[in-house]
């Protein structure tokens, strides 16, 4: 799950200042289970941007933004779509960027990115994972400390945590407490001793 979070609607009314005939994109899967694109969302972002004097002239709910197949596809949805100047999309970035791709008019986002996520018994997950294309995940007992710890330590804690919270953010476990309980508990604690090369951030 794209964990996002709504921009606030002043930010949203600077980004579409120069731009009317507004069409509406939503998500019908991590933004709607956030509540920052379901329909809910999408139809309340309609009353506030007509209340601020610009013109919606309609909106989709695809599945899901960032798996939008083709232009047709949305006009299936909805064929209002063709009278729009501009469209605002109330998904993640990579849902932005997909419309983007099969559309000539300017595309802007409502949301803003946060991380990889997901949820878990009623609660919501954020910062699982990171994407950086080297997954290790499996050798810390299935919890990632590149996403998790705010430092990026791949071979053990930084010795500020106390009573295992967070240097940084107190209010957060430290993820190598966390790592070491989980190691403990399925008795794989030697993986502990596997030194991990520092994570590779150059672009080739």
């Amino acid at each position: 799950m794209i964990i996002t979070s709504a921009k606030p609607l002043e930010e949203i009314l600077t980004l579409l200042k120069d731009e009317d005939d507004i069409f509406i994109i939503g998500c019908n899967v991590c933004a709607a289970k956030l509540k920052t694109g379901g329909e809910p969302e999408v139809l309340e972002m309609i009353r506030q941007l007509e209340k601020n004097r610009k013109h919606v002239v309609g909106w989709a709910l695809p599945t899901a933004a960032c798996s939008v197949r083709s232009f047709d596809s949305l006009v299936q949805k909805n064929e209002k779509i063709n009278e729009a100047r501009c469209i605002l999309v109330m998904g993640c970035g990579s849902g932005v960027s997909t419309v983007a791709s099969v559309t000539e008019v300017p595309v802007f986002g409502s949301n803003d990115t946060l991380s990889l996520g997901g949820s878990s018994e009623g609660k919501l997950l954020s910062d699982q994972c990171i994407m950086c294309g080297k997954c290790t995940i499996g050798e810390f007992g299935g919890i990632c400390p590149k996403s998790r710890c705010p430092k990026g330590l791949l071979n053990g804690p930084c010795g500020g945590a106390i009573d295992g919270m967070c240097e940084v953010n107190r209010e957060n476990d430290c993820v190598w407490t966390l790592i070491y309980n989980r190691l403990n508990k399925i008795k794989r604690l030697d993986l502990l001793y596997t030194v991990h090369a520092p994570q590779e951030h150059r672009i080739d």
